[in-house]
């Protein structure tokens, strides 16, 4: 903050009046806005090599004519920077207030801007000074969709052959890789990062721009989840990039349809990628809701593009399995109840309500370590019977009941809508299957609930109740 301060001051002959934080941005930069003299903003970066590449970047786009904050000072350091503010008003800010039928004219200026960027800005780049890579290389892509199979895929609980599904991810980033057209990609062209300043629209996070398709940047605005573009509007944005290029380069794009959905796609795995990490590994509640949106694209465009069948079919599960694409309630209480297993961790709650209940079975009974009940799980008969033989479970379920029942009731009177209930045991197969299974059907048959059961450990989801018996 004292560079900052030191920074501005050199600048205009005394300290800034105010400064004021930034929020919300998902980097993991510090940015300020700088009240004095004159108003600025202020960023604090944490790799030297990044705000090296966003310097250079914007002393390239600027000019090549491109609209981007003007720099006005950096540390001597380089690690923080003083530059232009744009003012308060984004491109998604415009849309939220007005709609997309009254803001599609900004749209189609943000869609031309765009092609300028990736035509125009590519000529004279030096993409040695590129960061992380010089281009959106085979490495660069493999780094997403792993990304995506890491912080999305395995902590969702979706099943998938590893070996199967890397060979299918090495094919599609073959494909997504193709950029004839020479395009600088700006990496993460979306409607937050796009100021409207005097009227225009202006870029402002470009620091990992690198040699790439500009199809992508394309695809990251018209298949945002913020932006929830319907599909007569992306269809209509997209042509409207398509004719800005033609005007720019004189050329058509080539197969540009489907390099379109090919681009798409990977995005949104990139994108659902960087949700589950903010979202179901850091915990950030703000990056559960968009999924929803997220995996109804990635639905969708399973249907229209050509890539490697067994990816569809992993691609088609998450989308279709994932929780946060489970049935509307209707404002009805809906109570998720799970059983897991300790050794894989503690289920998320994806709505971002904290969780509820978790209660561990660890200390009862294990059929697990009898040999006839290995492959048996708490929902079959035999195993069953060993639990309640000595009445141990049943009487510890009853005391969760107890518990479980005053917050049902409670949440009822006062309007919410989630609850999560949790069994736990070591292999997530016997006691703690057997303790929610009880809970979910007692629930069902006692309270106008929905009561969606999910065994995780053995890919089991029902949906139980809705009518109170």
């Amino acid at each position: 903050m004292n560079r900052l301060i030191q920074l501005y001051n050199t600048i205009y002959g005394s300290a800034p009046v105010s400064i004021e934080p930034i929020t919300g941005s998902a980097s993991s930069r510090s940015y300020y806005r700088l009240e004095g003299v004159e108003t600025v903003i202020g960023t604090i970066g944490t790799d030297r090599r990044e705000n090296e590449a966003f310097l250079y970047l914007t002393g390239h786009f600027r000019s090549c004519g491109l609209n981007v904050p003007e720099v006005l000072a950096v540390s001597p350091d380089r690690m923080a920077y003083l530059q232009q503010d744009l003012g308060h008003t984004s491109l998604l800010d415009l849309v939220k207030a007005n709609g997309i039928a009254d803001s599609m004219s900004m749209l189609k200026r943000s869609v031309e801007s765009l092609a300028a960027f990736n035509y125009v800005g590519a000529n004279g780049l030096d993409s040695s000074r590129c960061f992380p890579r010089a281009a959106m290389d085979h490495r660069s892509i493999m780094w997403d969709l792993n990304y995506f199979k890491y912080c999305f895929l395995k902590p969702s609980g979706i099943a998938f052959d590893e070996d199967r599904l890397e060979d299918a991810f090495s094919r599609l980033a073959a494909e997504v890789e193709y950029n004839p057209e020479g395009n600088v990609m700006i990496r993460d062209f979306q409607s937050r990062n796009i100021m409207l300043y005097q009227g225009n629209p202006y870029l402002i996070d470009y620091q990992g721009a690198r040699v790439g398709t500009g199809l992508y940047d394309l695809a990251s605005l018209l298949w945002q989840s913020r932006l929830n573009l319907d599909a007569d509007a992306r269809t209509e944005l997209a042509e409207c990039y398509r004719v800005a290029v033609g005007c720019i380069s004189g050329a058509e794009i080539r197969d540009f349809e489907r390099r379109l959905a090919l681009q798409a796609l990977f995005r949104v795995m990139q994108v659902l990628g960087a949700y589950g990490f903010r979202g179901m590994i850091e915990g950030n509640a703000a990056f559960i809701s968009p999924m929803a949106t997220s995996l109804g694209y990635l639905r969708s465009l399973c249907e229209v593009v050509d890539v490697d069948p067994y990816l569809l079919s992993v691609l088609r599960a998450a989308a279709e399995n994932h929780p946060s694409m489970s049935s509307p309630t209707d404002g009805r209480l809906k109570v998720r109840v799970m059983s897991f297993s300790y050794k894989k961790g503690i289920p998320k709650d994806w709505t971002g309500n904290g969780g509820g209940f978790v209660f561990d079975c660890r200390a009862l009974p294990n059929p697990g370590r009898y040999e006839q009940y290995k492959s048996l799980t708490g929902m079959d008969k035999p195993v069953i019977d060993f639990l309640e033989a000595d009445g141990e479970i049943l009487e510890y379920l009853s005391q969760c009941e107890v518990l479980v029942g005053r917050s049902v009731r409670r949440y009822l009177q006062r309007g919410f809508t989630d609850l999560m209930i949790c069994f736990g045991c070591t292999g997530g197969q016997h006691r703690s299957v057997y303790g929610a299974q009880w809970m979910a059907e007692r629930l069902a048959h006692k309270y106008p609930v929905i009561v969606e059961l999910e065994h995780r450990e053995q890919k089991v989801h029902k949906i139980l109740g809705g009518e109170c018996r």
